[in-house]
């Protein structure tokens, strides 16, 4: 399989918008504080990367699969802690 320049551009995009969630939810499962997290936010948030991951499905395009898989654990973990700690 031969990896084109519209892959890594997928690649990194993934990289960097899966990456942004590491560090809040690395601070939110330390603290449990989650008093500054909206959850309206997290919420909308959590299913647009739910669905971001249903069309990746469909278009079996690995970049958006790996990378809202990864990052729909994360904003799904994080709103868990909201919902659970307020």
């Amino acid at each position: 399989m031969e990896i084109n320049w519209i892959q890594i551009v997928g690649i990194v995009a993934a990289i960097c918008t899966t990456g942004a969630f590491l560090p809040q939810a690395i601070k939110t499962f330390k603290t449990k504080d989650t008093k500054g997290i909206s959850l309206l936010m997290y919420s909308f948030s959590t299913l647009g990367i739910f669905l971001w991951l249903v069309y990746g499905l469909f278009l079996h395009d690995t970049p958006l699969i790996l990378a809202n898989s990864i990052t729909v654990l994360l904003c799904g973990s994080i709103l868990v802690l909201k919902i659970k700690h307020g």
